[in-house]
């Protein structure tokens, strides 16, 4: 008997023992996260030369960058394409006392260079592999996945399935799509001129909705009223959003079961089921004979299924499971989908908004435009061939307006397996790196003195020229990760505008406030109100 009393305690002891070393490794790995590797990153970091505040525990540099862009969003500024110190104050303030080109802040006990640089800035988007996406916010991640997070394996599999969906010989067949959601906002705004011929507009909104429809329309083809209520909870989302993401640098923040938190998983569990109710009712239709819709749904679901047949006639001796898992999941597809709203709808909406802010106060680039888009297609409906290959200085104007506000000013990516060098810079694993979209553009060692004014016919003989051989313009990103959806965006944006300047003229409302502000994309914050004017 005492023996075995003897030998339990031992086991007792044993596992106690056990339990002391598992809880003290654990508590050592968090210690290690949150201070020693900070530290010791911010040591690495301050010997390159490269200039950021100290460390400060857990919350780094959120709450005082969350404070001072507070501080930001509430001065309009003068109508200048000098705006980075409204939306980014305190990598600004960074870079200003630096003097040089790049610098770092904290995320968190995450610290973050900033490349501002063109070349740096291209090789990083080059080497996908050793610069790969950060894992997002949690509360980030339940409103925007798909293509544009996922990495290795995940992302060449969805990138050759999505594929097909934009090439130019799909995007033809979206065009009525585009000109039925143009028309009714034109015609909207005749309405709202017709007893004066002329009227003050805000017409952010009428082409947040406008784009929105186009989405609906070209995702879902005779489903877009289901995705219209898809971008009003996408939209309720991403301002819910606007509203928490200045808690994130709470510690423990994320466990905590907010109302906002509560509200993201309902609107999360509606989306889900209108995008389940309508794949499936495609599907369906699919598997019972009906041909593929010309739309990005139907697009998908039919490069889906010939990805899925072609892998499990070429490899019949893999695997069901390992064969399943080269084509998208349902879940999957609704991921896609999702992304369908987020990226397509929100890209052409602030080309628009901007390009009408600026040709508002640039007359003569919007009679020039005018004109050309009248001996394009006089009053007639733009044509597929006309928009992508005939209008040389409304394509111009487009491409100095993505120079000046590209919808994303930065994108970031993160070292997380080994040493990396950069240019000059030796980047050790743990570190996150943010591209600086707007510096490259607005770099006048590449682009001149001029560089903060508005001149499309910088873009005359292309981007090449523009940029001297150096490539420096990076609207939609750059190397093997481009944006899939860049010649969906222009095309609808070129048709959008087309038929504006057939029916209106405009200018710039007295009552207009020049605040650019970016959360997802960089939007007018008080909205583009203009004189429009029935011609």
């Amino acid at each position: 008997m005492m023996i075995i009393f003897e030998s339990q305690s031992l086991i007792a002891n044993a596992l106690g023992v056990l339990l002391c070393i598992v809880v003290l490794r654990w508590l050592w790995k968090v210690i290690n996260f949150v201070w020693f590797t900070p530290k010791s990153l911010e040591k690495s970091l301050q010997q390159q030369g490269l200039v950021g505040n100290s460390y400060r525990f857990l919350i780094g540099d959120m709450k005082e960058a969350s404070q001072l862009r507070s501080e930001a969003m509430v001065k309009p500024i003068p109508f200048t394409h000098d705006y980075y110190h409204r939306i980014q104050p305190l990598l600004h303030r960074l870079l200003t006392k630096s003097g040089s080109k790049n610098c770092f802040s904290w995320m968190g006990p995450v610290p973050t260079i900033l490349i501002t640089q063109s070349e740096q800035i291209k090789d990083g988007f080059n080497r996908m592999n050793e610069f790969r996406k950060p894992k997002l916010n949690p509360l980030i991640q339940t409103f925007s996945t798909g293509l544009v997070n996922y990495e290795g394996h995940q992302w060449a599999k969805h990138r050759k399935i999505l594929n097909p969906a934009f090439h130019l010989d799909k995007l033809k067949l979206m065009l009525p799509a585009f000109e039925t959601s143009v028309i009714e906002t034109l015609n909207n705004w005749e309405k709202i001129v017709s007893k004066t011929g002329s009227s003050e507009l805000d017409v952010w909104p009428h082409f947040t909705k406008l784009t929105a429809d186009a989405i609906s329309r070209a995702a879902f083809g005779s489903s877009f009223d289901d995705g219209r209520r898809i971008f009003e909870l996408l939209t309720e989302q991403k301002e819910l959003i606007i509203r928490l993401i200045k808690y994130s640098y709470i510690p423990g923040w994320k466990y905590i079961p907010t109302k906002g938190k509560k509200r993201m998983d309902e609107m999360n569990a509606e989306i889900k089921t209108l995008l389940k109710t309508v794949i499936n009712t495609r599907k369906n239709a699919m598997e019972a004979g009906e041909l593929a819709k010309d739309d990005l749904l139907g697009i998908l679901l039919d490069s889906n299924s010939k990805e899925a047949k072609q892998l499990s006639e070429r490899e019949s001796e893999t695997s069901s499971k390992k064969r399943l898992d080269l084509a998208m999941s349902f879940q999957e597809v609704i991921d896609e989908c999702k992304l369908f709203f987020l990226a397509g709808q929100e890209t052409t909406s602030v080309l628009l908004a901007w390009t009408v802010t600026l040709l508002g106060k640039h007359q003569e680039w919007q009679t020039r435009a005018r004109e050309e888009v009248l001996a394009t297609f006089g009053m007639k409906r733009p044509d597929f061939d006309g928009l992508n290959s005939r209008l040389k200085i409304v394509t111009m104007i487009l491409y100095e307006v993505l120079r000046l506000y590209p919808s994303i000013v930065a994108t970031s990516r993160k070292v997380y397996d080994c040493e990396t060098k950069l240019g000059d810079l030796v980047i050790p694993p743990g570190v996150a790196i943010s591209f600086s979209i707007l510096h490259a553009h607005l770099d006048p060692e590449v682009w001149g003195n001029d560089v903060k004014e508005f001149k499309p016919d910088r873009f005359s003989e292309g981007i090449s020229k523009a940029t001297k051989g150096i490539n420096s313009y990076f609207p939609f990103g750059w190397g093997p990760r481009i944006c899939i959806g860049q010649s969906f965006a222009l095309i609808e944006a070129k048709m959008a505008l087309s038929m504006i300047l057939q029916r209106f003229s405009f200018e710039i409302s007295p009552s207009y406030t020049h605040a650019p502000s970016t959360f997802i994309a960089l939007q007018p914050q008080h909205g583009v109100p203009v004189i429009l004017h029935k011609l």
